[in-house]
């Protein structure tokens, strides 16, 4: 079992910008010291999922708010990489052990590993990204020491699938999942709203493939792996030029999938900006849709060392800066400004609440 425990202590178009995601986790120095003098025993700690801290995506967006989170605090931290399912309650249980008082863990998939361990170490504060930890479902987080970070994509979502529309040459765009998880299908749902939105204003009539609003194409898991790119393969082989996969690792997939293609095929980003965090993607990644987990989780990590935890759910928003659309970066010459300046009055009019954008996190 990969079980890593180590000590460790938007520029383009401004319309379209969020802050530059970093790069991959690096190695730390030997006993676990910040960069500044550690000044506090806080311990402040993280479990990934199976996607590890250098996914290049929300585990890597979430280690390095754990990384700003020590700095401010003038702390020492840990972080335990997961291989699989199997690991997660494991890992939680040894940064128990390890005496953290604040534990991160990463990913809908540690929901109910975290909800035991919350309940059994009521002393001990938790922060869980991507899920309401409510896994009896009442609307209520199951332990009350746990404090949920939820981000609402398809408001960002919205803003790719109007701006994908109004790209596309093809009149067909495209997504797939890893698996039918809320927080994947969100992603799905407000890009085709977008695009439904942009037919709506145009009286066009671009085609979403891969999602129907209820069913759609999903790889079964979230592994970069020969399944994920024959899904992404059908996708691509029904015309569509964009693509946006949702699942961590499987837009690895999807680019192997374009580049056999042999045609010009637009990538859109999910949680992080794809065009900062990997390289490979600059020539072909439109825009990514961002959520900002390394913001939010340096801030309740932060306030929890420092002893205000607030168990209060964050939901990440347009209006908030949780979420948003990335810049265009190497695509900023491919775009029409005019599309550039509509996306921008879309998102002021999301936030002033004169387009509603619907999700299971919009209330």
């Amino acid at each position: 079992m990969k079980k890593a425990v180590a000590f460790t202590a938007l520029a383009g178009v401004a319309a379209l910008a969020l802050s530059a995601c970093g790069a991959a986790p690096e190695e730390e120095p030997a006993g676990g010291e910040t960069s500044a003098s550690v000044t506090s025993d806080v311990l402040s700690c993280m479990v990934s999922d199976a996607g590890g801290f250098d996914d290049k995506s929300f585990n890597q967006l979430g280690f390095e708010g754990l990384q700003a989170a020590a700095a401010t605090l003038g702390s020492e931290y840990k972080q335990v990489e997961s291989a699989s399912e199997s690991d997660y309650q494991a890992n939680i249980e040894s940064l128990v052990s390890e005496g953290c008082d604040t534990i991160v863990t990463v990913g809908f998939a540690l929901s109910a590993a975290t909800v035991e361990s919350a309940l059994a170490n009521p002393d001990l504060s938790y922060v869980l990204i991507d899920d309401a930890a409510d896994n009896d479902f009442d609307g209520a987080i199951d332990a009350p020491n746990i404090k949920p970070l939820l981000y609402d994509t398809a408001q960002a979502a919205f803003l790719a699938g109007y701006l994908a529309a109004g790209y596309s040459e093809a009149g067909k765009v495209g997504t797939f999942g890893g698996q039918p998880y809320p927080t994947v299908t969100i992603f799905m749902d407000g890009f085709k709203q977008g695009v439904e939105y942009y037919n709506s204003e145009k009286g066009t009539a671009v085609e979403v493939v891969g999602w129907d609003g209820t069913d759609g194409s999903f790889t079964g898991g979230f592994d970069a792996n020969e399944t994920a790119k024959t899904t992404a393969k059908n996708i691509i082989d029904q015309g569509v030029d964009v693509i946006l996969p949702v699942g961590g690792p499987i837009y690895q997939s999807a680019i192997a999938a374009i580049e056999d293609s042999g045609r010009e095929i637009a990538l859109v980003g999910v949680d992080a900006d794809f065009f900062e965090t990997d390289p490979t993607t600059q020539d072909i990644v439109l825009t990514s849709i961002l959520k900002g987990i390394d913001v939010s989780t340096e801030e309740a990590v932060t306030a929890a060392g420092e002893g205000s935890f607030d168990p209060t759910p964050y939901v990440g928003t347009l209006e908030n800066g949780g979420v948003d659309l990335g810049p265009l970066h190497n695509f900023e010459d491919k775009v029409d400004p005019a599309l550039v300046e509509e996306v921008a009055a879309l998102k002021d009019a999301i936030i002033a609440g004169d387009v509603e954008v619907k999700s299971y996190l919009a209330e």
